[in-house]
């Protein structure tokens, strides 16, 4: 099948080059056996990263999925472990739960824990601003300087310690475990490119790489959406976090038709965005701090007593 290639972004085979080196080298740190072998074969890479590289932008992050529950739990296992390992602090009290199929990370409080809390836990990401957390996400992610060794028009330079051990877990949440080097794992789903796919919002993002096969697909629906930088909805699980992820894109330059917009308006309204467990689960995705202090003082109020007016009176506050 003939492909569209973006202009002045990376040729397929560079990118396939790329993320062939990126997993090998991650897989590679992994100390425990069984999970590496699992890894090495049970690993999709999708979503933003190869929009990037398409068009030959920065890549924030390598955004990770595995294709089966077995490799989800053992991979979830060992960054926990590793990260308590290394930064045992008790009051983490950080665990795996499995429940009904759903793995999850559970931490006290807000639910996310870092490098930098040991001293602090968790005020750092519930109370400080946005510009906090993605400043410190990005600073202990960045150092993926074997892409600049693959293609020589991309720089990203490496802000980590060099002392710090490679792919090391500085992040958890109940939804993903980021690693240090731009890969972020991505718990909340797994399973085919297609399954995963079936939570995804907007058609560019959904390009994907298997690991067990080193095949790149590129799907001429999100190369059409890359190439005119049109954003086209599919529909998703969380429309929510679609509309406030448009505020990126627009800011990127990306365009969105009134329909599409109508889209997403029309699967909200089938919310009861009022209820703590449905809003909660809505913003999966969305990292920013101000919205876990929203899920916190919702959970703290008589559910009886949650309204429209009440909602839009903290969203005033926080933000």
């Amino acid at each position: 099948m003939e492909t569209l290639e973006p202009r002045h972004g990376m040729k397929a085979k560079t990118i396939k080059a790329i993320l062939t080196k990126k997993i090998k080298q991650w897989s590679e740190t992994i100390e425990d056996e069984s999970v590496r072998k699992l890894v090495q074969k049970g690993t999709i890479v999708t979503g933003g990263c190869i929009a990037s590289m398409l068009l030959g932008e920065d890549v924030n992050d390598f955004d990770v999925y595995l294709k089966d529950h077995e490799t989800a739990l053992a991979v979830a296992h060992y960054y926990v472990s590793k990260f308590k390992e290394k930064n045992g602090n008790p009051e983490f009290n950080l665990e795996v739960t499995d429940v009904d199929g759903r793995i999850k990370i559970g931490a006290k409080s807000a639910g996310v824990v870092s490098e930098t809390s040991k001293d602090a836990p968790y005020s750092y990401f519930e109370t400080g601003p946005d510009e906090k957390g993605t400043d410190y996400i990005s600073t202990v992610m960045t150092n993926p300087d074997e892409i600049a060794d693959v293609h020589e028009d991309t720089e990203i330079q490496s802000l980590a310690a060099p002392e710090e051990k490679q792919y090391r877990p500085v992040f958890l949440s109940s939804n993903a475990i980021t690693l240090s080097d731009k890969i972020q794992i991505v718990l909340r789903f797994y399973g085919t490119p297609e399954e995963i796919h079936g939570n995804y919002d907007f058609t560019h993002c959904t390009n994907y790489y298997t690991s067990w096969d080193g095949a790149l697909t590129l799907k001429p629906e999100a190369l059409e959406s890359l190439l005119s930088r049109e954003l086209r909805y599919v529909g998703s699980k969380y429309p929510v976090c679609s509309v406030v992820r448009l505020r990126k894109f627009i800011a990127r330059g990306w365009r969105i038709n009134a329909g599409q917009v109508l889209k997403m308006a029309m699967q909200i309204s089938e919310l009861d965005l009022t209820n703590v467990a449905v809003l909660e689960d809505q913003l999966t995705g969305v990292d920013t701090a101000y919205f876990v202090q929203l899920i916190a003082r919702m959970k703290e109020k008589d559910p009886e007593r949650i309204n429209t007016a009440y909602l839009i009176e903290i969203v005033d506050r926080l933000f």
